[in-house]
């Protein structure tokens, strides 16, 4: 290879170097390649620098609210790096006057992305500024309302990026008004839900945490009441999805608002109780629950304990009467305490619990009526003695 070969290898590699990738240098491609993944490296440097350093200062303080807010910054903290080093990364590569619109689009759509993910993440630390409307709205209100303002936070996060790129919103908004009135007619049953949702939580007819029934529906526990379903757990712990519709059309029963739980039982004696014994009966059963302090008494809820019927093999007794106390555990217990007092209070009167029996009385026959003898059956001697038939032709 001679000198002049030499040298124009050599220019031809200067000339790569230089216009190597649509007409970048090389040299300042690596070298934004290598600033690029600089601050990709020192992300996590800068996390426990600075994410940490905000952490131990809201530690200091006795309320919560400043913890909550570094921990909803503390992922769009964290890109941070990344949009400083492609800055870097573009200013370095000082491209063309198309290009460089781009790369500008795109910073400026970076940083735009990072302003309002910080602001949806916000939005729920910022929430608990909202514990004075509870008075006024419901909790599921105020969840809706929090969930209508990070939608409404992702909406102008995305129209502003598209507006960088050139692309309006508002014709686009337009175009999508027609398209809407086509989806609506075929999703009536999405808003139905959706404004008996908006009823059921207007209404304030069930809350999170509420045992409700809806006869031929579902009975349980209301986790969740969501735009277009309501989340029920049922007593068995599956979930419930039921259309808010379903809610809103139909009787809901909620058996969390109950002021008391209601014992309603009759009570068989046996026919032989006497007059003495039914009195004593009644008179100390009746004492038993109004002494309690289990039990809600007069004139707050009826209370009665009556003789109420003659059954076809019992004299039953009525007990009618709430306890105070409306939780399930804690009625079954007082309802069992019942339970063994009456017995005790029954045995102790002489008298017991009757059972469904029925009683056959035959008197005498009817006059005139004679007795029928029974056939004879001849026995096996004279069975044997008699001649066997001819056999037939």
């Amino acid at each position: 290879m001679d000198k002049t070969s030499l040298n124009d290898f050599i220019t031809l590699v200067r000339d790569v170097w230089q216009y190597g990738v649509y007409g970048i240098d090389i040299g300042k491609i690596t070298l934004a390649l290598l600033v690029f993944f600089f601050f990709l490296l020192i992300r996590g440097f800068f996390s426990a620098l600075i994410i940490n350093r905000l952490k131990a200062l809201a530690e200091k303080t006795k309320n919560t609210f400043d913890d909550r807010i570094v921990d909803a910054l503390e992922n769009p903290l964290r890109f941070i790096p990344i949009v400083i080093g492609f800055f870097l990364a573009t200013e370095i590569l000082a491209l063309e006057e198309s290009s460089q619109l781009g790369a500008y689009n795109l910073n400026r759509s970076l940083i735009t992305f990072n302003i309002f993910w910080a602001l949806y993440r916000l939005v729920g630390p910022l929430s608990q500024s909202f514990s004075g409307l509870q008075g006024i709205f419901t909790d599921s209100m105020i969840s809706w309302l929090i969930k209508t303002i990070r939608a409404l936070v992702f909406f102008l996060g995305a129209a502003a990026i598209l507006e960088i790129w050139g692309i309006e919103v508002a014709p686009l908004i337009a175009g999508l008004g027609l398209f809407g009135v086509a989806v609506a007619l075929g999703a009536q049953d999405l808003f139905k839900n959706l404004i008996a949702g908006i009823f059921i939580i207007g209404e304030k007819r069930f809350h999170p945490g509420d045992w409700i029934r809806v006869d031929g529906i579902v009975e349980g526990t209301v986790e969740d009441i969501g735009f277009r379903t309501t989340t029920v757990r049922r007593f068995d712990k599956a979930p419930v999805f039921v259309p808010n519709s379903k809610l809103s059309d139909n009787a809901v029963t909620n058996y969390s608002r109950m002021t008391h739980r209601r014992i309603s039982w009759k009570i068989g004696l046996v026919y032989g109780t006497t007059l003495d014994q039914l009195r004593a009966v009644r008179d100390r059963i009746e004492s038993y629950v109004l002494s309690s302090a289990d039990f809600a008494h007069p004139p707050e809820v009826p209370t009665f304990v009556r003789v109420d019927s003659f059954n076809d093999s019992s004299i039953d007794l009525m007990l009618y009467c709430f306890t105070r106390t409306t939780n399930w555990g804690e009625w079954l217990a007082i309802k069992e305490a019942l339970a063994l007092e009456i017995k005790h209070i029954v045995e102790g009167a002489g008298s017991s619990f009757a059972f469904p029996s029925q009683s056959l009385y035959l008197e005498s026959l009817p006059d005139g009526l004679e007795d029928f003898p029974l056939p004879e059956t001849p026995d096996k001697e004279q069975a044997a003695k008699k001649p066997a038939s001819a056999p037939a032709t």
